[in-house]
Protein backbone atom coordinates (compact mmCIF):
# COMPACT_ATOMS: atom_id res chain seq x y z
CA UNK A 1 0.00 0.00 0.00
CA UNK A 2 3.31 2.23 0.59
CA UNK A 3 4.28 1.64 -2.75
CA UNK A 4 1.43 2.52 -4.46
CA UNK A 5 0.83 5.20 -2.34
CA UNK A 6 4.62 6.77 -3.50
CA UNK A 7 4.07 5.74 -6.84
CA UNK A 8 1.02 7.60 -7.16
CA UNK A 9 2.90 10.88 -5.83
CA UNK A 10 5.62 10.14 -8.04
CA UNK A 11 3.07 9.73 -10.78
CA UNK A 12 4.92 6.86 -12.82
CA UNK A 13 2.61 5.09 -15.51
CA UNK A 14 0.76 2.44 -14.79
CA UNK A 15 2.72 -0.54 -16.49
CA UNK A 16 5.65 0.55 -16.15
CA UNK A 17 9.04 -0.10 -14.47
CA UNK A 18 8.29 2.60 -11.62
CA UNK A 19 4.62 1.37 -10.66
CA UNK A 20 6.33 -1.75 -9.89
CA UNK A 21 9.57 -0.55 -8.30
CA UNK A 22 9.93 -0.22 -4.24
CA UNK A 23 12.35 2.15 -2.49
CA UNK A 24 13.14 -0.46 0.31
CA UNK A 25 16.83 -1.47 -1.60
CA UNK A 26 20.14 -2.23 -0.55
CA UNK A 27 23.07 0.93 -1.83
CA UNK A 28 26.82 1.43 -0.77
CA UNK A 29 29.12 4.01 -1.96
CA UNK A 30 32.06 2.81 -4.38
CA UNK A 31 34.45 4.60 -1.45
CA UNK A 32 33.28 3.05 0.99
CA UNK A 33 35.27 -0.03 3.22
CA UNK A 34 33.70 -3.60 2.91
CA UNK A 35 33.04 -3.25 7.12
CA UNK A 36 31.71 -0.29 6.74
CA UNK A 37 29.31 -2.02 3.86
CA UNK A 38 28.26 -4.87 6.33
CA UNK A 39 27.65 -2.73 9.28
CA UNK A 40 25.50 -0.42 7.17
CA UNK A 41 23.74 -3.63 5.78
CA UNK A 42 23.73 -5.04 9.91
CA UNK A 43 22.00 -1.45 10.71
CA UNK A 44 19.76 -1.93 7.62
CA UNK A 45 18.78 -5.51 6.96
CA UNK A 46 15.16 -5.75 8.58
CA UNK A 47 13.65 -2.35 6.69
CA UNK A 48 15.17 -3.69 3.08
CA UNK A 49 12.94 -5.92 0.72
CA UNK A 50 16.08 -7.69 -0.50
CA UNK A 51 20.10 -7.88 0.27
CA UNK A 52 21.62 -10.17 -1.29
CA UNK A 53 22.71 -7.71 -3.83
CA UNK A 54 23.59 -4.18 -3.28
CA UNK A 55 23.85 -1.55 -5.79
CA UNK A 56 27.09 0.46 -5.61
CA UNK A 57 26.56 4.18 -6.42
CA UNK A 58 28.83 7.53 -6.66
CA UNK A 59 27.99 10.92 -4.36
CA UNK A 60 25.33 11.72 -6.77
CA UNK A 61 23.76 8.39 -6.59
CA UNK A 62 24.54 7.16 -10.39
CA UNK A 63 24.26 4.24 -10.43
CA UNK A 64 27.71 2.53 -11.02
CA UNK A 65 27.25 -1.39 -10.52
CA UNK A 66 26.32 -4.30 -8.00
CA UNK A 67 27.85 -6.36 -5.52
CA UNK A 68 26.51 -9.24 -3.86
CA UNK A 69 26.40 -9.93 -0.23
CA UNK A 70 28.66 -13.31 -0.93
CA UNK A 71 31.23 -11.09 -2.56
CA UNK A 72 31.19 -8.63 0.26
CA UNK A 73 31.82 -11.40 3.15
CA UNK A 74 34.52 -13.46 1.14
CA UNK A 75 36.58 -9.65 0.58
CA UNK A 76 38.84 -8.11 3.00
CA UNK A 77 37.32 -5.43 5.89
CA UNK A 78 40.15 -2.96 4.37
CA UNK A 79 39.40 -3.51 0.57
CA UNK A 80 37.54 -0.71 -1.24
CA UNK A 81 33.68 -1.22 -2.80
CA UNK A 82 35.20 0.44 -6.33
CA UNK A 83 38.09 -2.69 -6.50
CA UNK A 84 35.63 -5.20 -5.62
CA UNK A 85 32.00 -4.54 -7.62
CA UNK A 86 30.60 -5.30 -11.02
CA UNK A 87 30.27 -2.26 -12.92
CA UNK A 88 28.99 -4.00 -15.86
CA UNK A 89 24.78 -4.20 -14.38
CA UNK A 90 21.37 -4.57 -15.83
CA UNK A 91 19.04 -1.90 -15.14
CA UNK A 92 15.85 -0.48 -16.52
CA UNK A 93 14.24 3.28 -16.46
CA UNK A 94 11.48 4.19 -14.30
CA UNK A 95 9.25 4.24 -17.79
CA UNK A 96 10.33 0.97 -18.84
CA UNK A 97 7.18 -1.30 -19.82
CA UNK A 98 6.53 -3.99 -17.46
CA UNK A 99 6.60 -6.81 -20.23
CA UNK A 100 9.87 -5.93 -21.22
CA UNK A 101 10.74 -5.79 -17.73
CA UNK A 102 9.38 -9.37 -17.33
CA UNK A 103 11.31 -9.98 -20.65
CA UNK A 104 14.67 -9.14 -19.01
CA UNK A 105 14.48 -11.04 -16.15
CA UNK A 106 13.34 -14.23 -18.15
CA UNK A 107 16.59 -13.48 -20.87
CA UNK A 108 19.36 -13.03 -17.81
CA UNK A 109 17.56 -15.12 -14.96
CA UNK A 110 17.44 -11.86 -12.81
CA UNK A 111 16.72 -12.42 -8.91
CA UNK A 112 16.57 -8.19 -8.92
CA UNK A 113 17.31 -5.47 -11.04
CA UNK A 114 17.85 -1.51 -10.30
CA UNK A 115 15.63 0.77 -11.34
CA UNK A 116 17.03 4.48 -12.73
CA UNK A 117 15.83 7.90 -14.12
CA UNK A 118 16.37 9.35 -17.08
CA UNK A 119 19.80 10.71 -15.54
CA UNK A 120 20.76 6.97 -14.51
CA UNK A 121 20.10 7.95 -10.82
CA UNK A 122 19.42 5.22 -8.63
CA UNK A 123 15.88 5.51 -7.73
CA UNK A 124 14.43 1.78 -6.89
CA UNK A 125 14.47 -1.84 -6.71
CA UNK A 126 12.34 -4.74 -8.97
CA UNK A 127 12.28 -7.94 -7.08
CA UNK A 128 10.86 -11.60 -9.00
CA UNK A 129 7.65 -11.71 -6.92
CA UNK A 130 6.82 -8.19 -8.95
CA UNK A 131 7.63 -9.72 -11.64
CA UNK A 132 6.08 -13.02 -11.19
CA UNK A 133 2.54 -11.07 -10.27
CA UNK A 134 3.31 -9.41 -14.17
CA UNK A 135 3.59 -12.50 -15.88
CA UNK A 136 0.75 -13.69 -14.47
CA UNK A 137 -1.24 -10.46 -14.85
CA UNK A 138 0.00 -10.34 -18.75
CA UNK A 139 -0.77 -14.09 -19.18
CA UNK A 140 -4.64 -13.29 -17.24
CA UNK A 141 -5.30 -10.27 -20.03
CA UNK A 142 -3.82 -12.69 -23.33
CA UNK A 143 -6.42 -15.60 -22.15
CA UNK A 144 -8.84 -13.26 -21.70
CA UNK A 145 -8.21 -11.45 -25.05
CA UNK A 146 -8.27 -14.78 -26.99
CA UNK A 147 -11.42 -15.82 -25.62
CA UNK A 148 -12.98 -12.41 -26.99
CA UNK A 149 -13.47 -11.10 -23.69
CA UNK A 150 -11.90 -7.58 -22.16
CA UNK A 151 -10.20 -8.25 -19.01
CA UNK A 152 -10.98 -8.23 -15.27
CA UNK A 153 -9.76 -6.74 -12.52
CA UNK A 154 -9.89 -8.77 -9.72
CA UNK A 155 -10.42 -12.11 -8.78
CA UNK A 156 -13.39 -13.96 -10.63
CA UNK A 157 -15.76 -14.61 -7.38
CA UNK A 158 -15.51 -11.40 -6.42
CA UNK A 159 -16.47 -9.56 -10.05
CA UNK A 160 -20.05 -8.88 -10.35
CA UNK A 161 -21.96 -10.36 -12.77
CA UNK A 162 -22.71 -7.02 -14.91
CA UNK A 163 -19.50 -6.30 -14.62
CA UNK A 164 -18.74 -10.10 -16.30
CA UNK A 165 -21.75 -9.19 -19.00
CA UNK A 166 -20.36 -5.78 -19.56
CA UNK A 167 -16.75 -7.24 -20.29
CA UNK A 168 -18.15 -9.79 -22.33
CA UNK A 169 -20.94 -8.60 -24.78
CA UNK A 170 -19.14 -5.89 -26.81
CA UNK A 171 -16.78 -8.85 -28.21
CA UNK A 172 -19.58 -10.98 -28.80
CA UNK A 173 -21.47 -7.91 -30.07
CA UNK A 174 -18.50 -7.55 -32.84
CA UNK A 175 -18.18 -11.48 -33.33
CA UNK A 176 -21.76 -12.02 -34.20
CA UNK A 177 -22.14 -9.11 -36.15
CA UNK A 178 -19.53 -10.46 -38.46
CA UNK A 179 -20.36 -13.96 -38.55
CA UNK A 180 -23.56 -12.34 -40.82
CA UNK A 181 -20.93 -12.33 -43.45
CA UNK A 182 -21.16 -16.30 -43.59
CA UNK A 183 -25.26 -16.09 -43.00
CA UNK A 184 -24.92 -13.81 -46.50
CA UNK A 185 -22.56 -15.91 -48.08
CA UNK A 186 -24.68 -19.06 -47.51
CA UNK A 187 -28.09 -17.05 -48.40
CA UNK A 188 -26.23 -16.28 -52.35
CA UNK A 189 -25.59 -19.63 -53.22
CA UNK A 190 -29.12 -20.91 -51.72
CA UNK A 191 -29.64 -22.03 -54.85
CA UNK A 192 -26.87 -24.64 -54.79
CA UNK A 193 -27.80 -26.00 -51.01
CA UNK A 194 -31.74 -26.31 -52.92
CA UNK A 195 -30.71 -28.49 -55.42
CA UNK A 196 -28.81 -31.08 -52.69
CA UNK A 197 -29.61 -30.84 -49.32
CA UNK A 198 -27.17 -33.34 -48.33
CA UNK A 199 -24.79 -30.27 -48.70
CA UNK A 200 -26.45 -28.78 -45.74
CA UNK A 201 -25.21 -31.15 -42.64
CA UNK A 202 -21.45 -31.14 -43.96
CA UNK A 203 -21.39 -27.00 -43.19
CA UNK A 204 -21.20 -27.11 -39.29
CA UNK A 205 -18.25 -29.78 -39.57
CA UNK A 206 -16.50 -27.84 -42.36
CA UNK A 207 -16.54 -24.17 -40.33
CA UNK A 208 -15.83 -26.09 -36.79
CA UNK A 209 -12.93 -27.83 -38.33
CA UNK A 210 -11.41 -25.11 -40.50
CA UNK A 211 -12.32 -22.67 -37.33
CA UNK A 212 -9.80 -24.75 -35.25
CA UNK A 213 -6.86 -25.24 -37.83
CA UNK A 214 -6.57 -21.44 -37.61
CA UNK A 215 -6.78 -21.33 -33.73
CA UNK A 216 -4.46 -24.08 -33.46
CA UNK A 217 -1.61 -21.83 -35.80
CA UNK A 218 -2.86 -18.78 -33.98
CA UNK A 219 -2.06 -19.48 -30.44
CA UNK A 220 1.39 -21.20 -31.98
CA UNK A 221 2.24 -17.69 -33.36
CA UNK A 222 1.23 -15.82 -30.05
CA UNK A 223 2.69 -18.07 -27.72
CA UNK A 224 6.39 -17.45 -30.00
CA UNK A 225 5.48 -13.62 -30.64
CA UNK A 226 5.18 -13.31 -26.31
CA UNK A 227 8.22 -15.41 -25.72
CA UNK A 228 10.42 -12.66 -28.77
CA UNK A 229 10.57 -16.11 -30.84
CA UNK A 230 9.09 -14.74 -33.40
CA UNK A 231 9.02 -11.07 -35.33
CA UNK A 232 7.53 -9.09 -38.13
CA UNK A 233 10.53 -10.36 -39.86
CA UNK A 234 9.58 -14.11 -39.38
CA UNK A 235 6.75 -13.93 -41.34
CA UNK A 236 7.67 -15.62 -44.81
CA UNK A 237 9.76 -17.51 -42.44
CA UNK A 238 6.79 -18.81 -40.74
CA UNK A 239 3.97 -18.73 -43.60
CA UNK A 240 6.01 -20.99 -44.99
CA UNK A 241 6.34 -23.80 -42.12
CA UNK A 242 2.64 -23.36 -41.33
CA UNK A 243 1.68 -24.01 -45.07
CA UNK A 244 4.09 -26.76 -45.02
CA UNK A 245 1.91 -28.10 -41.86
CA UNK A 246 -1.50 -27.89 -43.30
CA UNK A 247 -0.31 -29.83 -46.88
CA UNK A 248 0.01 -32.57 -43.92
CA UNK A 249 -2.88 -32.15 -41.57
CA UNK A 250 -5.18 -30.91 -44.72
CA UNK A 251 -4.05 -34.25 -46.71
CA UNK A 252 -4.68 -36.40 -43.63
CA UNK A 253 -8.14 -34.70 -42.70
CA UNK A 254 -9.36 -34.89 -46.18
CA UNK A 255 -8.64 -38.45 -46.36
CA UNK A 256 -10.04 -39.30 -43.29
CA UNK A 257 -13.43 -37.15 -44.28
CA UNK A 258 -13.55 -38.23 -48.02
CA UNK A 259 -13.78 -41.89 -46.81
CA UNK A 260 -16.32 -41.03 -44.02
CA UNK A 261 -18.71 -39.06 -46.31
CA UNK A 262 -18.28 -42.29 -48.46
CA UNK A 263 -19.22 -44.41 -46.42
CA UNK A 264 -22.29 -42.68 -45.13
CA UNK A 265 -23.79 -41.25 -48.29
CA UNK A 266 -22.16 -43.83 -50.92
CA UNK A 267 -21.65 -40.54 -53.17
CA UNK A 268 -18.10 -40.67 -53.89
CA UNK A 269 -18.64 -37.11 -55.91
CA UNK A 270 -20.26 -35.48 -52.80
CA UNK A 271 -17.54 -37.20 -51.09
CA UNK A 272 -14.69 -35.82 -52.95
CA UNK A 273 -16.44 -32.11 -52.58
CA UNK A 274 -16.30 -32.34 -48.66
CA UNK A 275 -12.59 -33.86 -48.98
CA UNK A 276 -11.55 -31.37 -51.12
CA UNK A 277 -12.85 -28.47 -49.31
CA UNK A 278 -11.56 -29.20 -45.60
CA UNK A 279 -7.94 -29.74 -47.28
CA UNK A 280 -8.49 -26.06 -48.71
CA UNK A 281 -10.05 -24.57 -45.77
CA UNK A 282 -7.58 -26.03 -44.01
CA UNK A 283 -4.40 -24.28 -45.93
CA UNK A 284 -6.22 -21.14 -45.58
CA UNK A 285 -7.20 -21.64 -41.54
CA UNK A 286 -3.23 -22.36 -40.68
CA UNK A 287 -2.02 -18.97 -43.05
CA UNK A 288 -4.79 -16.69 -41.82
CA UNK A 289 -4.16 -17.98 -38.28
CA UNK A 290 -0.42 -17.52 -38.57
CA UNK A 291 -0.13 -14.33 -40.39
CA UNK A 292 -2.84 -11.73 -38.23
CA UNK A 293 -0.68 -12.10 -35.17
CA UNK A 294 2.52 -10.79 -36.69
CA UNK A 295 0.33 -7.97 -38.62
CA UNK A 296 -1.21 -7.41 -35.59
CA UNK A 297 2.15 -6.46 -33.63
CA UNK A 298 3.64 -4.55 -36.78
CA UNK A 299 0.60 -2.03 -36.16
CA UNK A 300 1.21 -2.07 -32.20
CA UNK A 301 -2.00 -3.70 -31.31
CA UNK A 302 -2.07 -6.76 -29.52
CA UNK A 303 -1.41 -9.94 -30.92
CA UNK A 304 -4.23 -12.23 -28.98
CA UNK A 305 -7.09 -9.76 -30.47
CA UNK A 306 -6.46 -12.18 -33.59
CA UNK A 307 -7.07 -15.47 -31.85
CA UNK A 308 -9.81 -17.77 -32.52
CA UNK A 309 -12.92 -15.76 -32.48
CA UNK A 310 -11.64 -13.21 -35.42
CA UNK A 311 -9.94 -15.92 -37.26
CA UNK A 312 -12.58 -18.29 -37.07
CA UNK A 313 -14.76 -16.04 -38.24
CA UNK A 314 -12.53 -14.92 -41.46
CA UNK A 315 -12.16 -18.89 -42.11
CA UNK A 316 -15.70 -19.61 -41.71
CA UNK A 317 -16.16 -17.02 -44.65
CA UNK A 318 -13.49 -18.57 -46.84
CA UNK A 319 -14.43 -22.32 -46.39
CA UNK A 320 -18.13 -21.52 -47.35
CA UNK A 321 -17.08 -19.98 -50.33
CA UNK A 322 -14.92 -23.03 -51.29
CA UNK A 323 -17.53 -24.90 -50.37
CA UNK A 324 -20.28 -23.82 -53.12
CA UNK A 325 -17.89 -23.18 -55.52
CA UNK A 326 -16.50 -26.84 -55.39
CA UNK A 327 -19.30 -28.26 -54.91
CA UNK A 328 -20.73 -26.04 -58.75
CA UNK A 329 -17.81 -27.24 -60.15
CA UNK A 330 -18.25 -31.32 -59.39
CA UNK A 331 -21.76 -32.07 -58.54
CA UNK A 332 -24.25 -32.85 -61.14
CA UNK A 333 -27.13 -30.54 -61.64
CA UNK A 334 -26.17 -27.49 -60.17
Amino acid sequence: DARRQINQLLMYPDSSAGSLMTIEFMEVASDWRVDRAISEIRLQAEDKEAISTMFVTDESRHLQGIITLRDLLIAKDSDIISDIFEAESISVNTHTNQEVVAEIFKKYDLSDMPVVDNENRLVGLITIDDVVDVMEEEATEDIYKMAAMAPIEGEYMDTSIFTLARKRIVWLIVVMISANFSGMIINKYNSVLSANLLLTTFIPMLMGTSGNAGAQASVSIIRGIVLGEIEFKDTFFVMWKEFRVSLLVGSGLSIVDFACVWAITGDYLLASVVGITIFCAVVAAKLVGCTLPIIATKLKLDPALMASPMITTLVDAVSLLVFFNVSILLLPGI
